[in-house]
């Protein structure tokens, strides 16, 4: 069998599964989705009020973790210090 030959049989099935797929749920779903891309997405107030305070409980749980890894170097350097500095 030629490279034309070949080339043919790919373009017919491959056209035949491309429509199949255009005609399918799941072709018309993925056709909405390009078809939607541009479009603003919405703005749901719950979800953005969601969003507002999961962003203020990391940025405490950022806090405390700061002031845990303060604390924790502190407590490691007092013993050392206590001992007359750092030993070799």
């Amino acid at each position: 069998m030629d490279m034309e030959g070949i080339l043919a049989i790919t373009l017919i099935f491959g056209g035949g599964t491309a429509f199949l797929l255009s005609i399918s749920p799941i072709g018309k779903a993925i056709a909405e989705r390009i078809r939607s891309h541009g479009a603003q997405p919405m703005h749901d107030p719950e979800l953005l009020a969601e969003v507002d305070s999961l962003r203020r409980d990391v940025l405490e749980l950022q806090e405390r973790v700061d002031f845990a890894e303060r604390l924790l170097s502190q407590t490691q350097e007092r013993p050392q210090v206590a001992k007359g500095g750092l030993q070799s």
